[in-house]
């Protein structure tokens, strides 16, 4: 196998629009002091790096510019695109820091199109200090949430502080301290925030800061979309199975649809298309 590096838009069709990812497929994984040096250099969110271990299964690790982090939910969907497009449709299996995350994969008319099945999710309740410290980084005030969505540490791979605002135009104002922010997120273990607003039913818009990752705002983030899914699952404010659709990255000019299944129990299916952003 050649190595090389794919630059592709996941959750979207329009190269203008979702989150750029690299994707990188070689027959062993390079170092990882190399892996954090090309993903540097690609500045991407998120690249991730495959190696095939037979039989549709694939040892993944996933880097963004500033560090390692262990699941990435755009990027899976995006190598799921390329896996499709090099071998066809079948379910790969990506062997990740967090366990084995299936990824199935299907062509419809000229798309391909990937759903990443998350790990079992789990929540942990918000303590009330770090939501009042991640609101003052913010400059968010406690009463412009959303009572009935609330605060909660959320995981479905890695760990996020889910905050539902009370209004669409409470999320569309977003200018937060960055270093600020990042400490605290870095201090706490969490990858990104997940900023959100309950639109019409089943429909969310979403933003995502990602300081950790040296990146201010991810315009569509594939784990948040799995940790929140299954908060509203296993909190009951959602009945499963159900779907529901994230809208995010608008506010940012990068339009990004994620697709949300939430089965009755176990992980939570995430899916989208991805478009290349390769000169032809």
């Amino acid at each position: 196998m050649t190595e090389r590096l794919y630059r592709l838009a996941a959750f979207t069709q329009d190269p203008r629009g979702g989150n750029p990812a690299g994707v990188w497929l070689g027959e062993t994984l390079p170092p990882a002091a190399t892996m954090q040096e090309l993903a540097t250099e690609v500045g991407y969110s998120e690249t991730i790096f495959l190696a095939p271990l037979g039989e549709g299964r694939y040892r993944v690790r996933y880097y963004s510019p500033a560090k390692e982090i262990d699941f990435c939910g755009h990027a899976s969907v995006a190598a799921g695109v390329v896996l499709g497009r090099l071998h066809g449709p079948d379910t790969y299996r990506l062997e990740t820091a967090i366990g084995e995350v299936p990824l199935e994969v299907s062509r419809h008319g000229e798309s391909w199109w990937a759903t990443l099945v998350s790990v079992t999710p789990q929540q942990r309740p918000a303590p009330p200090a770090l939501v009042a410290e991640t609101l003052a980084c913010l400059g968010w005030r406690a009463e412009e949430l959303d009572p009935e969505l609330p605060p909660v540490l959320a995981y479905a791979g890695v760990w996020h502080l889910v905050l539902a605002a009370s209004s669409h135009d409470r999320l569309a104002r977003l200018d937060y301290d960055f270093e600020a922010l990042k400490a605290l997120m870095t201090r706490e273990g969490l990858t990104t925030l997940p900023l959100i607003w309950r639109d019409a039913e089943g429909v969310f818009h979403a933003r995502n800061p990602f300081p950790v990752g040296g990146v201010v705002e991810d315009p569509a983030t594939g784990a948040a979309a799995a940790a929140l899914g299954g908060y509203l699952r296993d909190a009951g404010l959602m009945a499963a199975p159900a779907r529901l659709t994230i809208r995010q990255g608008e506010a940012m000019g990068q339009p990004s649809r994620l697709e949300v299944t939430l089965p009755e129990r176990g992980g939570i299916r995430v899916s989208g298309t991805a478009v290349s952003l390769e000169t032809p």
